[in-house]
């Protein structure tokens, strides 16, 4: 629980940077399309970082673990194809996207699964 606890605060910490690092380092470099990109990356990530966060606190039970490996592919892949393409404009990472978003949906279904299967 506690190496989850803290990859999901990095993940947090590293949204809130990459945030920053939009607003104001690519304001300049980036047309607004690109920014919002970026933007998009940067708010999935803290949205996932504290889903991880959520499921690092339910680690009594096994099944959470599942919920938190997915949140932290989702993250690598949704958001790091997200601020590759808005970093490079190459449309490849485009393609890498949707298996991020994928990784979280399975992400929280692995949490609802893991939810409804806990004796409260």
């Amino acid at each position: 629980m506690k190496a989850w606890l803290a990859i999901a605060a990095i993940n947090g910490f590293l949204a809130v940077a990459a945030g920053a690092f939009a607003a104001h380092g690519l304001r300049a470099r980036l047309d607004a399309h690109a920014a919002e990109i970026f933007e998009t990356g940067a708010r999935y990530q803290m949205y996932h970082a504290l889903a991880m966060s959520l499921a690092a606190l339910a680690m009594r039970e096994a099944r959470a673990q599942i919920a938190a490996w997915f949140f932290l592919a989702g993250i690598v892949l949704f958001s790091g194809s997200l601020y590759a393409l808005a970093l490079t404009g190459e449309r490849a990472y485009a393609f890498v996207t949707p298996f991020g978003g994928l990784s979280l949906l399975i992400g929280w279904a692995a949490l609802a699964w893991t939810a409804l299967r806990t004796k409260a």
